[in-house]
């Protein structure tokens, strides 16, 4: 019998279940590979709010990572919403002597504007995690805060991929979902002293929450089955693509609009 890559994801968990481990699994799962996950915190949240988080102890988020690498061959790794210095020094503290491949997503702000991380982390991302990581997914807003100056325009993703990459000898991928309207979006990844551009027409929609972490949930789990970073990428953005295009609306019991990304969507999968 065919057993599926097993892939991790270490995150926020969101009730709404548009992003965050939530997310992640269904990415996972869509791409055939095992998922489990580590909880970071428990936010209360839709697409519209963030209303709390509640961060879980970092002693039982490493409990949650020791026993998972204990028990399975993992693959893969994705860090997704970590919250506070604390919590990144749990992580890393069991992460940096493995010999596998480290995806992380900086979750700083949601969609919808609030804050996700601590102050005091940032300083612990780049110290501590970046440096064992495989590849790094900032978008825009988040690029600007790892390297200390504005990133908003198309013309600055190249210099910015590169020298985030550099400074922390990883793979980047500075994501342009929030450049200015255009008829295109542009990802930009440095990897292995090359540039490569990811483009998809712009599809305007309500809301894009948990598209970050359902694309660096895709990505990892390509990465899991064996794709190359490049690669990896390719495949996932067309199928996050496809959910945005085809994504839908709920409706709450006061007539208020949910944006979801269909995350069933079919994309361009071949396993």
């Amino acid at each position: 019998m065919h057993k599926p890559p097993v892939v991790l994801s270490i995150a926020g968990s969101d009730c709404s279940s548009g992003a965050g481990i939530q997310a992640d699994l269904k990415a996972f799962s869509y791409f055939g590979t095992h998922g489990l996950t580590a909880v970071t915190c428990v936010v209360a949240e839709t697409p519209n709010e963030v209303i709390s988080i509640h961060p879980i102890p970092p002693a039982v988020l490493q409990d949650q990572i020791r026993i998972l690498l204990e028990t399975y061959q993992i693959k893969a790794i994705k860090t997704g919403m970590l919250y506070s210095k604390q919590h990144i020094v749990a992580i890393t503290e069991l992460l940096q002597q493995q010999p596998i491949p480290v995806i992380v997503d900086p979750v700083m702000v949601a969609s919808s504007g609030a804050h996700l991380l601590k102050d005091d982390a940032v300083e612990s991302y780049v110290s501590r995690l970046l440096p064992i990581s495989q590849l790094v997914t900032p978008n825009l807003a988040e690029a600007s805060v790892l390297l200390g100056q504005d990133i908003e325009q198309v013309d600055q993703m190249d210099a910015a991929a590169q020298e985030i990459g550099t400074i922390y000898n990883t793979s980047c991928l500075i994501k342009g979902g929030h450049l200015p309207v255009g008829n295109e979006r542009l990802d930009v990844l440095w990897h292995e002293g090359e540039i490569h551009h990811f483009s998809a027409p712009t599809i305007e929609i309500d809301s894009t929450h948990g598209t970050g972490c359902t694309l660096s949930a895709a990505i990892t789990a390509n990465i899991g089955r064996g794709l190359s970073i490049p690669e990896a990428i390719q495949t996932s953005k067309y199928w996050v693509h496809s959910a945005i295009s085809e994504s839908f609306k709920f409706s709450s019991p006061d007539g208020e609009q949910v944006q979801a990304l269909n995350q069933l969507s079919p994309g361009s999968l071949k396993l």
